[in-house]
């Protein structure tokens, strides 16, 4: 291996996931927002501490070795779902810095033609999803309806991803190259559809840092939410304190991914 590619295997970057950006959210998403006071805050923290933002496929791209090198110090900043806070409150911070991002939206919870009603707080219009690309946020894709990709059948997982592909290419020109799990759940079966799907790369959760030997179909990300406080997302950025800072998510996540195991088993036998 040479030494840009073991430098590469090294090298640890931190991907922010946010979700909503709201005074007042909703009580589905008020635990996974932040306030557009605390986003101006933490994008504050970013420049302070010397950050390259970078979007998801730029980073891809390094480490397939098609994009140059990695800034000294790397994040990605990435938005789920597809709330209108990210078009109203984030945006304009972005810009002031001139960040990159990437947003990952669920095609169906989206106000306009094909919404199916399953947004969980104030979503964007297809004229502000057109807005962020033309600002330079990466638009990935999120399934078109949200649910927990394994736990689907092979014709609704092959729906869920090439409707969400084929409503993102009609509406902004060109195919999604990145794609983000909804729920942070996925195995082998779904990594593989994504990837016949057409898109490069996907992200997954694991409040941890991402890095290349984790693949490109299931890099983590670390959650940013509402009781997180400066300090905290310091800590987060730097790498610092994630595993004590998430375990009780982790706890939570291991024991989920015993009854999904368990759920899976039985549709099998049926």
């Amino acid at each position: 291996m040479s030494a840009p590619a073991r430098e590469a295997d090294r090298a640890a970057v931190p991907v922010l996931m946010y979700h909503a950006v709201a005074h007042e959210p909703g009580p589905a998403i008020r635990r996974l927002s932040v306030s557009p006071g605390q986003f101006a805050t933490q994008m504050e923290i970013l420049a302070a501490h010397g950050r390259t933002p970078l979007t998801v496929a730029e980073l891809a791209a390094v480490w397939r070795g098609r994009g140059g090198e990695l800034p000294a110090r790397p994040v990605l900043i990435t938005f789920d779902d597809g709330y209108e806070g990210v078009h109203r409150h984030a945006l304009p911070v972005l810009a002031r810095y001139g960040f990159a991002a990437t947003l990952f939206v669920a095609t169906g919870w989206l106000r306009g033609p094909y919404d199916t009603g399953g947004g969980l707080d104030a979503m964007l219009g297809w004229g502000q999803v057109r807005a962020l690309a033309a600002h330079g946020v990466e638009i990935g894709g999120h399934s078109h309806t949200h649910p927990p990709l394994d736990q689907l059948g092979a014709a609704a997982l092959q729906f869920e991803l090439t409707r969400c592909r084929d409503i993102l290419k009609g509406e902004l020109g060109a195919p999604p190259a990145s794609f983000a799990h909804p729920y942070g759940h996925s195995d082998r079966r779904v990594r593989q559809a994504v990837r016949a799907a057409g898109f490069a790369q996907a992200l997954a959760v694991g409040n941890g840092l991402a890095r290349r030997r984790q693949g490109p179909y299931a890099l983590r990300r670390v959650t940013v939410r509402r009781s997180t406080g400066p300090a905290a997302f310091e800590r987060l950025v730097e790498g610092r304190a994630i595993g004590p800072y998430f375990a009780g998510d982790r706890a939570l996540t291991t024991a989920y991914a015993v009854v999904r195991g368990a759920r899976k088993a039985v549709r099998a036998r049926g």
